[in-house]
């Protein structure tokens, strides 16, 4: 059992700590901006909750982050009351926030001036993957960093692996978001045709996903799409988030991502919509609007 700090207690943060707590038997103090959902975290769990970043992350062995972008993480970790101004030498940080490598390189060169280990760890799997304890982790930092963060990681993934150093797992996140939009795209491409044409979209998908065609999103995600459901999974704004993210790192190492941003641009239009708060299969929306 470790002592562990948890911040961020979103969609994504509090059950991922509800299984360091539970399934890890970790000892769990998390802190969030809304002290209502630390309190009825802490209820839920049987767990700790505290008034700053700093006061959760004080004497524990491993702190985890998990928060909106590049500016929110850098205030729970290097701004006033941050985790690394309570944060023992020789603790281990860890950043599950989908953000830049830049920050990520930026916060560890912060922690190591504290004497604390760094690992960036965006996940993927959304908010069903963080309750099911079946994320996919990918990691950045020390390789012996990593080996002592892993088996607490362990709690809530179902596949963590190290993708090289500090800011390598942000960049492994990037590309994750780069296949999906990609990927979604041509799903709701290939549905808005088939409805076009008058096929049973159920029947075809039920041979088409067999093939090479098939893919996660078409299996979980084929069924809402066809009636118009979009509120199942990964937010709309999130998505452009992360691809504003990918685009500006395209920027820096000269990547050619077009269709990345031509995707990021349809994700403009269905936020024109009011589809803000859609998950990210609503990219049909936009094709199927009249």
């Amino acid at each position: 059992m470790a002592k562990v700090a948890f911040i961020g207690m979103g969609v994504m943060g509090y059950p991922m700590a509800g299984h360091l707590k539970v399934k890890g038997g970790h000892d769990v103090t998390v802190y969030n901006r809304t002290v209502a959902k630390a309190e009825a975290w802490a209820k839920q769990f049987d767990g700790k909750f505290a008034p700053t970043p700093a006061a959760a992350a004080e004497g524990a062995d491993f702190v985890f982050t998990c928060v909106g972008n590049d500016d929110d993480l850098r205030s729970v970790t290097i701004g006033k009351d941050g985790v690394l101004s309570g944060m023992k030498a020789g603790a281990i940080l860890i950043d599950n926030t989908t953000a830049s490598a830049e920050v990520a390189r930026e916060l560890h060169a912060a922690a190591k001036e504290k004497g604390v280990d760094f690992i960036d760890a965006p996940v993927s799997g959304g908010q069903a993957g963080a309750e099911n304890g079946v994320l996919t982790v990918m990691c950045g930092g020390d390789e012996a960093v990593f080996g002592k963060a892993r088996p607490v990681i362990d709690a809530y993934a179902r596949m963590v692996g190290l993708m090289g150093a500090v800011g390598a797992g942000q960049l492994t996140k990037m590309i994750n978001q780069i296949c999906i939009a990609g990927v979604v795209q041509g799903l709701a491409e290939g549905i808005h045709f088939g409805k076009q044409a008058g096929l049973d979209i159920e029947k075809v998908v039920e041979v088409i996903s067999k093939g090479a065609a098939g893919s996660w999103q078409m299996e979980n995600r084929h069924k809402t799409m066809n009636i118009g459901k979009y509120d199942f999974g990964f937010a709309v704004d999130w998505m452009r988030k992360d691809l504003d993210i990918v685009l500006s790192e395209a920027r820096r190492n000269k990547a050619k991502l077009p269709l990345t941003a031509l995707v990021d641009q349809f994700y403009g239009d269905v936020q024109a919509m009011g589809g803000n708060r859609w998950d990210t299969s609503s990219l049909l929306a936009r094709l199927d609007k009249k």
